[in-house]
């Protein structure tokens, strides 16, 4: 079992200044969305019907009435439906600081089930303005608390200044795993390059495991490490809520940044077609089923807000955790949580 935090706060009193780096992070947020006009979003934690995203499992637990008569009920993997919802009711500009659960995230250094997460939503924007936003955000956050421009993380000097750095996916493929990704999107070529690399490659392997073996294993720890990198359009398949590329449909609108080889942030231009949303959730509960993960029914309510009409808009999801470990140069996501898993359940 872990050493308890409050016992190393207790008996290393310098690692205060750490553990407060979060009160500083979140005062600024709140400031920086203020000055943008943008409204604020209590999001419940409780929830009956989480979004249907086959890369998450959930936490599943038990609503009883007065009567004990029970109901399913899920932790929120995230407030991405509810601020949706408020998008089509018109709402405007919006945001969420929330804690989010997600199981089977333990065991590592850059997960944690409980995290906090934050989420905002530009209406009349794509993901290219959320690109700006989020430079912005960060940028200021630690310009504002630092007062420099680069933070060195691991030993290594990182400009924080904007533009940061952009790739493609498919830029990424041929520069850092020698992909060429017109032919891995064949799912017989992207067999054939995975095996010759040395992954597992079983008959009922997917494509997006074969394309996520390569991703994570050769490509995302060479991301951000001068500069933060903006790594945009990845394949249709990985982003269940989000909008296809009008010029060319085998890619969607979405966008992750990276900082040091650490991912902090996941964005779209949203999906707006209830028909296409409703064909998505469908194809990722079957997937859930496949995987043996948790499975639930998706919320029918959200396609219908769909159907009222969800407004253009861009929506982004940071990690504040990641965040807070790249500015105090830890390398585990333990080391900024007050009560982490693996000291409450020694996972």
């Amino acid at each position: 079992m872990a050493t308890p935090t409050w016992r190393t706060l207790k008996d290393n009193p310098s690692l205060w200044e750490r553990y407060f780096l979060r009160e500083k992070v979140l005062a600024h947020i709140r400031k920086f969305f203020a000055s943008q006009k943008f409204h604020e979003v209590e999001t419940p934690i409780l929830i009956a019907h989480p979004p249907a995203e086959s890369y998450l499992d959930v936490f599943e637990t038990t609503l009883l009435d007065r009567k004990r008569k029970p109901q399913k009920a899920y932790l929120s993997t995230s407030p991405e439906v509810p601020l949706k919802k408020l998008l089509v009711a018109g709402i405007g500009n919006c945001y969420s600081l929330t804690k989010s659960f997600r199981n089977m995230e333990t065991g590592g250094i850059l997960h944690n089930p409980e995290f906090t997460l934050l989420e905002w939503y530009r209406v009349g924007a794509d993901y290219t303005k959320t690109m700006e936003d989020c430079e912005k955000l960060i940028f200021q956050i630690y310009t504002t608390i630092f007062h420099k421009e680069s933070l060195v993380y691991q030993g290594k000097t990182i400009a924080l200044s904007p533009p940061w750095d952009r790739m493609s996916v498919t830029q990424a493929f041929h520069t850092f795993a020698g992909v060429n990704f017109d032919e891995f999107f064949d799912e017989q070529n992207a067999r054939t390059i995975a095996n010759k690399k040395g992954y597992r490659v079983e008959e009922k392997t997917t494509w997006e495991e074969l394309y996520n073996q390569i991703f994570l294993n050769e490509i995302e720890s060479h991301l951000g490490r001068e500069k933060p990198i903006i790594l945009f359009d990845f394949p249709a398949v990985t982003a269940a809520l989000c909008r296809k590329k009008v010029s060319d449909p085998r890619f969607k609108e979405r966008f992750e940044v990276y900082i040091a080889g650490l991912e902090l942030a996941d964005a779209y231009s949203e999906l707006t077609d209830w028909q296409e949303q409703e064909k998505e959730f469908q194809k990722e509960i079957a997937e859930l089923k496949r995987l043996g993960k948790t499975t639930y029914a998706y919320d029918e309510d959200f396609l219908e807000a769909l159907k009222a009409g969800l407004p253009q808009s861009s929506g982004i999801a940071v990690g504040i955790d990641r965040l807070i470990m790249l500015f105090a140069d830890v390398t585990d996501i333990a080391d900024v949580l007050f009560f982490p898993a693996k000291e409450l359940f020694g996972v």
